[in-house]
């Protein structure tokens, strides 16, 4: 299904298990949009990984992109409202992350969208969450990453702000590093997983989403 995962040391014996979310970094982008970091925040992660790669029924889409139909780099699977998790641990993720962020969120998340990038030639275009509520207002979206890092990177949404432009924004994310994007940055932002070079293994993104955000 892609290149094989190089575990990690510190993941390799370790059960999973989820840290306090008290050590995340804010860092503030512009124009009212945010993202929250915290490294590692599932340790174990790489068990996490080989379950949700053997066991999530995932699929391969088609898109119409100008006037063809091409694969989808990467594979996908959507778990809504009613749907049970894969694994507990993702529950209680998606709990905690409720929890801690039920001030500025205001409601809980209540989505899960897993992504699937089997090696360097999948990836995700630029773009931002805007379909549903994220086109209007301000939400948040949070990414549980497992596998292998690949860059996720951020940059303003060309046309969408004015004064000075900042540069792009590149995190490498896996084994068990959660980024929160908030505030505008849907709206304003955009993110992307751009093709890689090279030997790049498995990583699979985990999006903890509200009500009517996709």
């Amino acid at each position: 299904m892609g290149a094989d995962l190089q575990a990690s040391l510190l993941d390799a014996f370790a059960d999973p298990e989820l840290g306090s979310l008290s050590a995340i970094q804010r860092a503030e982008l512009s124009h009212g949009a945010w993202i929250d970091v915290l490294p590692g925040w599932l340790s174990g992660a790489d068990q996490v990984y080989e379950r949700l790669a053997a066991d999530v029924p995932w699929r391969e889409e088609r898109r119409q992109m100008y006037d063809r139909v091409v694969d989808v780099p990467r594979l996908l699977c959507f778990y809504g409202e009613s749907d049970t998790l894969p694994l507990p641990i993702l529950e209680e993720a998606r709990d905690l992350l409720s929890e801690h962020y039920t001030e500025e969120l205001g409601e809980p998340f209540r989505t899960a969208g897993l992504c699937f990038y089997r090696d360097g030639r999948d990836s995700v275009a630029w773009h931002g969450d805007r379909l549903g509520r994220g086109n209007a207002e301000d939400t948040m979206v949070a990414i549980l990453s497992v596998g292998e890092p690949r860059i996720l990177a951020l940059r303003p949404r060309p046309g969408s702000l004015s004064g000075p432009v900042s540069s792009t924004i590149r995190y490498p994310l896996g084994h068990g590093d959660l980024i929160v994007m908030g505030g505008s940055c849907q709206r304003t932002w955009e993110h992307a997983i751009p093709k890689a070079s090279g030997r790049v293994g498995p990583r699979i993104s985990i999006q903890f989403r509200p009500r009517g955000v996709r």
